[in-house]
């Protein structure tokens, strides 16, 4: 994408500190998530916070993504970026995308979020 469009050069090292930056950010939830789990109420919102700073780097991932490099590459692509790209993706194993189960380990966690997690995106109480 880089070379076929430089314009959004700056877009795309972002895109990659961001994608550097997920792993460690993950695990700092995770370990606020458990903060709050082993020592309560008092950490709940070390938490919200952690997770909405998470959220809203997220999002602005997908915008930065969507608004900019998305468009480069539908201008600047050819049919056969494309065709490699797809190539690429449909090694992706991802079961968010309904076309892979997910791993059984996951599976009981999904239950439990789907469980817990209020309305509209579970079905536990708010």
């Amino acid at each position: 994408m880089a070379a076929a469009a430089p314009e959004v050069g700056v877009a795309i090292a972002r895109l990659d500190r961001d994608h550097e930056y997920t792993e460690k950010a993950v695990r700092d939830i995770q370990h606020l998530l458990m903060a709050w789990e082993y020592m309560g109420e008092s950490r709940r919102q070390a938490f919200v916070d952690g997770f909405t700073r998470y959220v809203n780097l997220y999002l602005a991932h997908m915008q930065l993504e969507e608004q900019e490099v998305l468009p480069a590459a539908e201008k600047h692509l050819t049919e056969a970026d494309w065709a490699l790209l797809d190539a690429e993706f449909e090694k992706n194993c991802d079961p968010l995308t309904g076309k892979y189960k997910p791993d059984p380990a996951y599976e009981a966690l999904f239950t439990r979020i789907v469980m817990n997690a209020p309305a509209p995106i579970g079905l536990g109480g708010g």
